[in-house]
C-alpha cells in the first residue's frame, strides 16, 4: 500500500507538471505569433537592406519594441541568443541554449519584405492596386491602418465638398492623428496631379517642393507610428528632392480634449 500510495502521488505529481509545461509553451506560442505580427511594422518604421536577424536589436529602440511586443530587447537577446535566466520557482540560474528563431528564414523574410515596400514605393503610379501596407497584419496597440480604397473615399469626399481645393497652391491639409500616412499621400497625389497646381508649378521638383513645405501637414501619436507614416509618404522621393515637409511626432488628442490644439498647431508648425 505505502509503495502503491508513493506511485500514485508520483503520477498525479508527474500529469501537474506536464500540464503545467503545455500551459506555459501554448503562452510562449501566443506570444511568439504575437511578435511574428509586428516584424513588419518594425520592418516598415527602421528596416534597411543591412537589417538581418543578427542586427534586428539595433535597429529598434528599446521602449518603443517593448510597447509594441510586451517584451524587451534583452529578453529578445535571450531567445535569439540563448544565456543565463532565473528560474522564477527554484530562484536558480539556468542556461538558455537560445536559436528560437531560423536566421536563414527569417533574414530570407526581411529582404523579401524590404523589396516590396521598395516596389511599392511609388504611390504616384495607379498602375500599382496594392500598397505595402497589404503585408503588414493589423496590432493589437493602435496600429490599425485605413484601407487604401476608404482613403480614396474620404479624399473623394473632401474634393466634393470643396470643389477644386486641390488647385489651390495657397490650400493646407492637415492629417491629425496619422496611421499609415496614406491619407496624406493621397492628398499629395491629388495636389500633385492638378491641372491647377502644373500650372503654378511646371516643374515636377518645384511642384513637389512647395506641396510638401507649405501644403500637407501630419502629426503621428507614437514614435514607430511616425516613422512608418514617414517612410511611407517620402520613400517614393529616393533622389532627396524633398528638403523641408511638416510631418511631426505629437498625439494631438489630449490638445483636442483640453481645447488647445489649435494653439498647438501653430508652435509646431510656425
Amino acid at each position: 500500500m505505502p509503495e502503491l500510495c508513493e506511485e500514485f502521488v508520483k503520477t498525479v505529481e508527474t500529469q501537474k507538471r506536464e500540464q503545467k509545461k503545455e500551459t506555459i509553451e501554448e503562452a510562449a506560442r501566443v506570444h511568439l505569433r504575437g511578435f511574428a505580427r509586428t516584424i513588419p511594422s518594425f520592418l516598415m518604421a527602421y528596416g534597411d537592406e543591412n537589417t538581418t536577424l543578427a542586427t534586428f536589436d539595433t535597429i529598434i529602440p528599446d521602449e518603443v519594441f517593448q510597447e509594441v511586443t510586451s517584451i524587451s530587447l534583452d529578453q529578445f537577446r535571450l531567445l535569439r541568443d540563448g544565456g543565463i535566466y532565473l528560474d522564477a520557482e527554484t530562484g536558480e540560474q539556468k542556461q538558455y541554449a537560445g536559436n528560437l528563431f531560423d536566421p536563414v528564414v527569417f533574414d530570407d523574410s526581411v529582404k523579401e519584405f524590404l523589396s516590396l515596400r521598395t516596389k511599392l514605393a511609388d504611390y504616384f503610379d495607379e498602375s500599382q492596386e496594392q500598397d505595402i501596407f497589404d503585408y503588414i497584419p493589423p496590432q493589437k496597440t493602435n496600429q490599425i491602418f485605413t484601407p487604401k480604397y476608404i482613403v480614396k473615399q474620404m479624399v473623394d469626399m473632401l474634393e466634393k465638398e470643396n470643389p477644386h481645393c486641390f488647385d489651390d497652391p495657397d490650400k493646407t491639409f492637415i492629417d491629425l492623428y496619422m496611421k499609415s500616412g496614406l491619407y496624406i499621400a493621397e492628398i499629395v497625389k491629388r495636389l500633385y496631379n492638378s491641372d491647377g497646381m502644373k500650372n503654378a508649378f511646371p516643374d515636377k521638383k518645384e511642384r513637389l517642393q512647395h506641396i510638401f513645405a507649405n501644403q500637407v501637414y501630419g502629426l503621428a501619436p507614437t514614435e514607430i507610428i511616425y516613422q512608418i507614416a514617414l517612410h511611407f509618404i517620402l520613400d517614393f522621393d529616393i533622389d532627396g528632392n524633398i528638403e523641408k515637409f511638416n510631418l511631426k511626432q505629437v498625439d494631438a488628442l489630449a490638445f483636442s480634449k483640453n481645447g488647445t490644439l489649435e494653439q498647438e498647431l501653430n508652435r509646431l508648425f510656425d
